[in-house]
């Protein structure tokens, strides 16, 4: 039974990892504090691309071949997200499609709509005409988000977006045509964050959800429900003090 690997490379070019892998799975993220995008951001996720040893599908036939295989996975509509019709692959990396669930309740409790996506993996051969020579869409590691009219949704998204970016989790960019998020997920580092969130302390028992309200702060709440500021950073996964109106926040009670 040949091996993955090997299967790729018959068909299909791979990426060859530039440099030390373990520079490139550590890297800080790129113009973390804006969505404006940038060419070190797309060589960014090309080089985190190389680094998963990603290979760039090139046809519709071969997007389902991995998804045959179990290296792409179907994405479709639940309760908190729905997957737009018109996308016309939709696989994803596994890690992708739980990025997508996880991030969908979130947003759903947050802002009362589903998160839509509009885009997943796309073969090279599809690839629209603005698209960057390196995008990472035939990988099967991007996904496109719809853009909310809804100012909360909005700021609660972003503030998200660029909270994992910061954490080396994932680059964003807002694209303006059409207006919507363009998000590249970093497989590993995914990973390692959900396994440092599920490491901390506080079980899900022992947190009580917080809607952020107008005129409040991290330092407000954290009074206002005695615990401490950090904590509360701490279990939601927060560099800063930065918090939106509609936002959930995870309180930890066994303080």
């Amino acid at each position: 039974m040949p091996s993955k690997r090997s299967l790729a490379s018959r068909f299909l070019p791979v990426f060859l990892a530039a440099g030390p892998i373990a520079a490139v799975l550590h890297a800080p993220p790129v113009d973390a504090q804006s969505l404006q995008g940038s060419r070190a951001s797309v060589d960014l996720q090309y080089r985190m691309a190389q680094a998963h040893d990603y290979t760039l599908i090139d046809t519709p036939a071969r997007v389902r071949h991995f998804a045959e295989q179990g290296w792409l996975v179907p994405v479709r509509s639940g309760r908190d997200f729905v997957v737009k019709n018109d996308v016309s692959f939709p696989y994803a990396r596994p890690e992708v499609k739980l990025f997508i669930e996880r991030l969908g309740t979130q947003y759903r409790t947050a802002c009362g709509e589903q998160l839509v996506v509009t885009s997943l993996t796309r073969p090279a051969s599809r690839q629209p005409a603005n698209a960057s020579d390196r995008s990472v869409h035939p990988t099967g590691m991007a996904l496109d988000i719809r853009y909310s009219w809804d100012g909360n949704c909005r700021r609660w998204l972003e503030g998200v977006l660029l909270s994992l970016e910061r954490q080396g989790v994932l680059e964003a960019t807002l694209e303006r045509r059409p207006r919507h998020y363009h998000v590249a997920l970093f497989p590993k580092q995914y990973g390692q964050y959900l396994a440092t969130r599920s490491a901390q302390p506080a079980e899900a028992s022992d947190v009580q959800a917080y809607r952020v309200q107008r005129g409040d702060s991290l330092w407000k709440i954290a009074r206002s429900l005695g615990v401490s500021v950090d904590e509360l950073r701490a279990t939601n996964g927060l560099d800063g003090s930065r918090i939106f109106v509609g936002q959930v926040l995870d309180v930890p009670t066994g303080s």
